[in-house]
């Protein structure tokens, strides 16, 4: 009877044991996915991998401060 008992807890346990790894390894792929999703909004990316419009705006205000400064290094009065 002792054994019978052992065996169905060991089952058990290992049942456990393996449903909570697999709930934890569903979490994490999803966890992994939200990290993904942070990134390209960091990078100012949509999901199709086009850069978002304001990152383009911003892109073309950089190019034309870069273009005063560079003037003005030359010394052209704009």
């Amino acid at each position: 009877m002792t054994d019978v008992s052992t065996l169905i807890y060991a089952i058990t346990a290992f049942a456990g044991l393996s449903l909570a790894a697999l709930v934890g390894l569903a979490a994490f792929g999803k966890w992994i996915d939200l990290k993904r999703a942070e990134i390209d909004v960091l990078r100012g990316r949509k999901e199709d991998g086009s850069p978002a419009i304001a990152s383009r705006i911003e892109l073309a205000d950089l190019r034309e401060r870069l273009r005063k400064l560079e003037a003005i290094a030359a010394g052209v009065d704009l």
